[in-house]
C-alpha cells in the first residue's frame, strides 16, 4: 500500500525539513539516508543501518528516524512510522521535520486533530516551512474548515510561489465554497507548475462540474496521452462524450477504460448506455449484468435491465 498515492489525500511529505548537519562524505549510509533524490528502497536500509547500529546520535539520529518514519508512512506501515517519529521528537523536540511527518502519519490514520496539532507545532518551530502550512491547510480542508484551510494555503503559497500542491489544495477549497472562478485559477497555476496526471484530472473534473465540457474533454485527453493505461482519463472523457451525444466515441473510451480497469462498476453501467444508444441491446444487457455482478443491487443497473424487459 503506497499511502502517498491515495487521492484523495493531497499531502506532500518532508524528508529533510531542517536537515541535520551532513557528516563526512565517506559515510555512504548517511548520504544515502538523507538523499532527497533517493527512494524508500534505497533510503530505508541506509537509515536503518544508522539507527540500529547506533552510528549516529542526537539530531542526526532524529533525522534518520524522521526520514525512515516518512518512508514507512509511504509504505502504509503507519504504526511503525509513528514509533520512529515519536522517538525522533523525544530526541529533539525542536525538530519541525518530525512534527510534519508525524502529522502526516496521523492524517492517514484519520486522526486529524493530532495531525493539526503536529502541523501547528511545526509551524511554531519553523514559521517559514511552507510544507507545514500546506499540510495543515489540507487537514482543515478534510474537515471542511474551508476558511482556515484557505488562510493556511495562502501562507504556504506566500512562502513558496511555486508550490503546486498548495495551489491544488486551495483550488479544492475554493471549489467547495463554490468559488469556481478562483478554483480554476488555482488549478491553472498548479497545472502550469506541475503538469501531472492528478492536476489535469482534477481540473478536468472542475471544468465538467462547471459545464465547460470542451475544456474538460481536453484535460482528460491530455491525461490519456500522458498515461494511456490509466483508466480514469478514458472513462472521464467517455462520460462527457456520451453527454455530448458522441455515442461511438463514448463507447470507444469505455472499451479502453474497462481494458485497464475491469472492476469499475460505473464503466460497465455507462458502456451499457452507449451500447443501447447504438442499438446493441444484448451488449447493453451483458454490461448491466456485469455491473450487478460487481455491485449487487446497483439501482441504475436494475432499472436499466427492467426497462429492457429483463429480470435482474
Amino acid at each position: 500500500m503506497r499511502v502517498g498515492a491515495l487521492a484523495a489525500c493531497g499531502a506532500l511529505f518532508v524528508a529533510l525539513g531542517s536537515a541535520p548537519p551532513a557528516v563526512a562524505q565517506s559515510d555512504q549510509s548517511w548520504e544515502t539516508c538523507i538523499a532527497v533524490s533517493g527512494t524508500a528502497a534505497t533510503r530505508l536500509p541506509a537509515c536503518t543501518d544508522l539507527i540500529e547500529n547506533k552510528r549516529v546520535e542526537g539530531r542526526k539520529l532524529a533525522g534518520a528516524l524522521c526520514i525512515r518514519g516518512n518512508d514507512l508512512t509511504e509504505k502504509g506501515e503507519l504504526d511503525a512510522a509513528l514509533a520512529d517519529l515519536n522517538r525522533a521528537i523525544e530526541i529533539d523536540p525542536t525538530y519541525a521535520c518530525a512534527f510534519v511527518n508525524r502529522g502526516r502519519a496521523y492524517k492517514f490514520k484519520n486522526d486529524l486533530d493530532r495531525a493539526i496539532a503536529d502541523y501547528s507545532e511545526a509551524i511554531r518551530l519553523d514559521p517559514k516551512m511552507a510544507l507545514a502550512w500546506n499540510n495543515r491547510g489540507d487537514a482543515y480542508l478534510q474537515i471542511r474548515q474551508l476558511d482556515r484551510a484557505i488562510a493556511d494555503l495562502d501562507q504556504a503559497i506566500g512562502l513558496n510561489s511555486n508550490f503546486a500542491l498548495a495551489y491544488r489544495n486551495r483550488g479544492r477549497a475554493y471549489a467547495l465554497k463554490r468559488d469556481y472562478r478562483q478554483a480554476i485559477a488555482d488549478y491553472d497555476i498548479a497545472v502550469r507548475i506541475a503538469p501531472t496526471v492528478a492536476n489535469y484530472l482534477e481540473r478536468g473534473d472542475l471544468y465538467r462540474d462547471t459545464e465547460q465540457l470542451d475544456r474538460a474533454i481536453a484535460d482528460f485527453a491530455t491525461v490519456i496521452k500522458m498515461a494511456p493505461q490509466d483508466a480514469r482519463g478514458w472513462r472521464n472523457r467517455g462520460m462527457l462524450r456520451l453527454w455530448q451525444g458522441d455515442n461511438k466515441g463514448g463507447l470507444a473510451d469505455y472499451n479502453k477504460a474497462l481494458e485497464f480497469d475491469p472492476a469499475d462498476v460505473a464503466s460497465w453501467n455507462n458502456r451499457a448506455q452507449a451500447r443501447l444508444r447504438l442499438g446493441d441491446r444484448q451488449g447493453a444487457i451483458a454490461d448491466l449484468r456485469k455491473a450487478l455482478e460487481l455491485q449487487p443491487g446497483l439501482e441504475n443497473a436494475v432499472r436499466g435491465l427492467r426497462k429492457l424487459g429483463v429480470e435482474p
